[in-house]
């Protein structure tokens, strides 16, 4: 597989997977221009800070990316528990969002979004019509407002990550209509620096559980092969897919072997 001459914009690409997929796509020829906080360890064409809980500054970033694009890469995300609740939100949905229908003028007939989501998405279809209300507050600011004024129930992380699948079901047609994809990546545990935050909001019986029921935590190369297969023409026809890296967690859930975790 070769993307030599492919241009891709990564978020995140300075740590944990999305080091480890921009590492991935320069080794296969592409060029990467990194969006994150902090400077990235692969050879990126390009680096730009970004804040993604700043739609200005997101809006700013983007227009000093020049040129078209073969894939945009939301990879960024920061955990729940010591973080304040809107800005877990923001950074982990409406900045993915934003970003995302900024560049999507921008992409290459073919080309593709992909969006990393958690399999702590997994209580989603249980509230769609409260994921319908928040798709239609259509921009930055109204999503932030409509989350302060509903305040859905749980974790903001697990309900960000659940609005990051949904919101990608929701724009799987339209994108087929603009010859582009859309699709999601949902990792399990995975051995990323900020594995540590996700530990102190889960007891030590259920990490111990799951740990043993899928064999040890995902590396980050685990997810960036998927990812990394997402973007290229071999993965052409998929689109509008939530796509479980997680070891058969959320599969043994399905199948009523492991109990769901609520919100």
């Amino acid at each position: 597989m070769s993307l030599t001459g492919k241009r891709f914009v990564v978020t995140g690409a300075a740590s944990g997977m999305g080091n480890a997929t921009a590492a991935k796509l320069c080794k296969q020829g592409a060029e990467v221009y990194s969006l994150d906080r902090n400077d990235p360890a692969a050879p990126v064409a390009a680096h730009f800070p970004v804040d993604l809980s700043n739609p200005e500054n997101i809006d700013s970033v983007v227009r000093q990316l020049d040129g078209r694009f073969d894939g945009l890469l939301n990879i960024a995300g920061v955990p729940g528990g010591k973080l304040p609740n809107d800005f877990v939100f923001s950074v982990n949905f409406l900045g993915l969002r934003h970003l995302t229908e900024a560049l999507e003028p921008r992409l290459n007939p073919g080309g593709s979004v992909i969006n990393v989501s958690s399999n702590g998405d997994v209580m989603w279809p249980t509230r769609k019509e409260i994921h319908k209300g928040l798709m239609a507050a259509a921009s930055f600011n109204e999503g932030l407002e409509w989350y302060r004024q509903v305040q859905p129930e749980g974790k903001a992380y697990n309900f960000s990550k659940e609005a990051v699948s949904y919101y990608t079901l929701t724009k799987a047609l339209n994108f087929a209509q603009k010859g582009l994809r859309i699709n999601a990546v949902c990792p399990g545990m995975t051995n990323t620096p900020i594995i540590g935050d996700f530990m102190d909001v889960m007891s030590e019986d259920r990490i111990e559980r799951i740990k043993n029921l899928v064999g040890g935590w995902a590396e980050p190369e685990d997810i960036a092969d998927v990812i990394v297969f997402l973007t290229s023409d071999e993965a052409r026809f998929v689109n509008g897919q939530t796509i479980d890296v997680d070891g058969g967690l959320k599969a043994g859930m399905a199948a009523g072997d492991v109990p769901y975790p609520g919100y």
